[in-house]
């Protein structure tokens, strides 16, 4: 990002930058009141909706380490498992941004995994290339 190191986390880590650069289909939106002070066990609540079913999503803060990162841990929502590691370092006279998700789908055994799968990584792609560009054009200098 063509943003210094402490601007860009800075961006990142106000939760209410995530409602901003999610593309609205996505139906996103933060219900915790503002301002939410970012810390290691910081709850935040969230809503989405998946084909206009609102969904609740809770996610917990489980790292801080500013400027550098931090990690955001689903703690109710649509996945069985989401640990989002957001990474920022210095570079080139910019940002350079990071992220790593793990997550699990719901579903037992007799559920096609691959179904699942191909669905989340579909969303995924969708969503990733908007909000990068979302990002980028709120987080510019001036």
């Amino acid at each position: 990002m063509p943003s210094p190191l402490d601007r860009t986390f800075a961006f990142f880590s106000d939760a209410h930058n995530l409602e901003r650069i999610t593309p609205p289909f996505v139906g996103f939106r933060i219900l915790t009141p503002a301002p939410i002070e970012i810390g290691v066990g910081t709850l935040i609540d969230y809503r989405l909706k998946l084909r206009g079913v609102p969904i609740p999503w809770r996610s917990e803060i489980t790292r801080w380490d500013p400027p550098h990162g931090f990690v955001d841990e689903q703690r109710r929502g649509p996945y069985r498992k989401w640990i989002h590691e957001h990474r920022f370092r210095a570079e080139d006279g910019g940002t350079r941004v990071e992220d790593h998700v793990t997550y699990a789908v719901p579903g037992g055994a007799r559920v096609s995994r691959r179904v699942r799968c191909v669905r989340a990584r579909r969303r995924a792609r969708q969503v990733r290339p908007s909000r990068s560009a979302r990002r980028d054009r709120l987080a510019r200098p001036g």
